[in-house]
């Protein structure tokens, strides 16, 4: 069984920063790409950020720049740092990952979310 568990959300400031991290667990052989995801109320699900194993990294267009996405592989944990962030940022952000266990081939898991609010 294979969890990804969100951390780090909450309420900050317009200009302010916070430090997401998604810690995966369970009977994990292998984790290849990862990635950040957020929601806004009433939005559809958009791509924030990607890392690869490797750490190649890409960004949506609106977050380069403000936002670092990076990952610890020897503590199976991805983190988003977030700077300068903006009402507009305020939304659920979920992790991803392609996760390869010890008896499945690679598929991917979404974690459960954490609310991140910027407003004054």
């Amino acid at each position: 069984q294979v969890q990804l568990v969100e951390s780090g959300g909450g309420l900050v400031q317009p200009g302010g920063s916070l430090r997401l991290s998604c810690v995966v667990s369970g009977s994990i052989f292998s984790i290849g790409d990862m990635g950040w995801y957020r929601q806004a109320p009433g939005k559809e699900r958009e791509l924030v950020a990607t890392i690869t194993s490797g750490g190649s990294t890409h960004y949506e267009d609106s977050m380069r720049g403000r936002f670092t996405i990076s990952r610890a592989n020897a503590r199976n944990t991805m983190y988003l740092q977030m700077n300068s962030l903006k009402s507009e940022d305020t939304a659920v952000y979920y992790c991803n990952a392609f996760i390869m266990t010890m008896t499945t081939i690679s598929k991917m898991y979404w974690g459960q979310g954490t609310q991140v609010t910027v407003s004054s």
